[in-house]
């Protein structure tokens, strides 16, 4: 009986190692390249449609575009939150897919049918934009309806495909562990080919074939997106939903409060844990010194209590898991928001700039480049300097620090808050060039291009490219690895949520900006704003907020796990403690 056990047990352990891997992730790929050529296109060209063709003010397509952008992140949050506690992350990314896709469609339909939007007033000269018919309420309510469906669906992808492919590796296991951490650099090399493929190829039909081509396209890519990551289905290494991270959390702190006036134990045996034996494979975190207080959820009241409850929590005893659990979310916090500002600064290279490119000259020979396509030049970057920084970087630093990522991905994140600051000091720098170009030529009221040519913009985006290979792959694999493994997906959604609270300080910083400066941009002709102005400003701040982040990451603590591994047979157990803050420095 105990042999036939074992060979059961044995054969489900070989049908497991045929799963996941590099072959899972291909699929993966495939559709994080899909979905991001639809989405990112959108992200850097509708402000000219909400400008051009919906009859929208400067400062509100640019808010629209932002609110859009940030909602988008933001609704990860929400995706990573059904993938952890119902669906599996496959189920998630294919229900959200869909929705993406009748939001493409809706807009499709508005923007190929002239009655359900106002007549474009894109080609009126700057001094009469004011007499443009505006959209009417209902017009404006298919736009926004078919906008937050996209929104919706891409926060639910972007949640749960990331997770998707790390979960076909075991980061427990050496060898897997280094392919875990090559995985996120060919994930972002996915992601930016489908940005250079939205940026240049969507963007060349919405602006030659139409805009309901363009959205039809969207549509399409998602729907094919969706086919090949369903064709991946039998050989992912799927996760079992383990309940709300979301309860877990709030349960630590209500327990903790109902034993404040109980003294906090020096002895981690002392507190509650349980280990499930019914499980195949159980991740215990150790318990950390941070944060005591929360310690008192996991405070047995009475030696009765410990068999009581399960691994899933309850609102009475907790478990040092999942306190710790409670812990990791609280320490990332100050992490994420300390990268919040340079996304701040991606949102004006998304609106501003690509405004300043339409006043320019896009001319290579007789092929015009659309302004909207200006964002391949970082991305040509990043498609380039990706594979070497895999390849090149991580294995020479791996050497001298012994870190299997090279650097850690704080110091990764720290780099990238480094080059955003400068490409925002070179970005006032060019647009104090530009108008100077217009003011020479007398051009400042002239809807015409200046004899000046698109790729001095091209250089401040170059340059943020890069801080965004640093930083958003960084700040990616620090989520997920820092995560337990009952809210790998929520973890994953909160690294996007940095871009999404960028794209909402974005409004605000530009309405604040604009009350407290009497108008820096307030006008619709940015040849007579204060961009350049507005550029240094983010610049400063974008230093003092360099500060702030080095003060959070020195502060931070890895992580303590403890890993228990069914090894030869159904009763035999063998403890293997990791300590994953080894070799890593405290300091970002």
């Amino acid at each position: 009986m105990k042999m036939g056990v074992l060979r059961n047990f044995n054969i489900q352990n070989k049908q497991q190692a045929r799963l996941g891997g590099h072959r899972a992730t291909i699929f993966v790929f495939a559709m994080a390249a899909l979905e991001t050529m639809a989405f990112i296109s959108n992200g850097v060209s509708l402000v000219t449609y909400f400008y051009g063709y919906m009859n929208f003010s400067l400062t509100k397509s640019a808010t629209a575009l932002t609110n859009f952008m940030g909602t988008a992140f933001l609704l990860s949050l929400f995706g990573g939150f059904i993938s952890d506690t119902y669906f599996s992350r496959f189920k998630t990314c294919v229900i959200f897919g869909c929705l993406e896709i009748v939001g493409y469609v809706l807009l499709a339909v508005q923007a190929h049918f002239k009655h359900l939007r106002p007549f474009p007033c894109k080609d009126v000269d700057l001094s009469k934009t004011a007499q443009c018919e505006r959209a009417t309420s209902s017009q404006e309510a298919i736009l926004f309806t078919g906008l937050y469906l996209v929104a919706l669906g891409t926060g639910g992808i972007k949640a749960a495909l990331p997770s998707l492919g790390a979960d076909q590796f075991d980061e427990t296991d050496p060898k897997e562990a280094a392919s875990l951490s090559s995985y996120f650099n060919w994930l972002m090399f996915s992601i930016t080919f489908g940005a250079m493929l939205g940026v240049t190829f969507l963007v060349w039909i919405s602006t030659n074939q139409g805009w309901d081509w363009s959205f039809g396209v969207c549509a399409i890519a998602v729907a094919l997106a969706i086919l090949f990551l369903s064709m991946g289905k039998s050989v992912y290494r799927t996760n079992i939903p383990k309940g709300s991270p979301l309860v877990r959390i709030l349960q630590v702190f209500v327990v903790a409060v109902r034993n404040r006036n109980l003294p906090v134990p020096n002895m981690a045996q002392e507190l509650h844990e349980i280990y499930d034996k019914e499980a195949g494979r159980n991740e215990i975190l150790q318990r950390t010194d941070q944060f005591k207080c929360l310690d008192r959820a996991a405070i047995l009241r009475s030696s009765q209590d410990s068999p009581t409850y399960s691994t899933s929590g309850s609102w009475k005893l907790c478990t040092v898991t999942q306190v710790e659990e409670t812990k990791i979310l609280v320490r990332m916090l100050p992490i994420i928001l300390s990268t919040v500002f340079m996304n701040t600064c991606l949102a004006q290279l998304q609106t501003f700039s690509i405004q300043q490119t339409t006043t320019m000259d896009r001319k290579i020979g007789n092929f015009q480049i659309p302004g909207p396509s200006l964002p391949v030049i970082p991305l040509v970057f990043m498609f380039i300097l990706l594979p070497i920084y895999d390849r090149l970087f991580v294995p020479l630093a791996r050497k001298f620090t012994g870190i299997p990522t090279g650097i850690t991905q704080l110091q990764r994140v720290a780099v990238g808050l480094v080059l955003s600051a400068i490409s925002m000091a070179v970005s006032g720098i060019i647009e104090t060039h530009r108008k100077r170009v217009a003011i020479k030529h007398n051009m400042v009221d002239s809807p015409g291009p200046l004899p000046m040519s698109i790729f001095w913009i091209g250089i401040q985006y170059a340059i943020f490219g890069m801080a965004d290979m640093f930083t958003i792959v960084g700040l990616m694999e620090f989520f997920y690895g820092e995560s337990s493994l009952g809210m790998k997906s929520l973890s994953t959604a909160i690294s996007w949520c940095s871009l999404a609270f960028g794209y909402y300080t974005s409004t605000v910083v530009v309405n604040l900006v604009n009350k407290v400066s009497g108008g820096w941009l307030a006008n619709n002709n940015l040849n007579r704003d204060k961009l350049e102005y507005f550029y240094w400003l983010l610049a400063g701040v974008s230093v003092v907020n360099f500060g702030v982040y080095l003060v959070c990451a020195s502060w931070y603590r890895y992580k303590k796990v403890e890993v228990k591994q069914e090894q030869s047979g159904p009763m035999d157990y063998v403890e293997e403690r990791i300590d994953v803050s080894v070799k890593r420095s405290s300091t970002p």
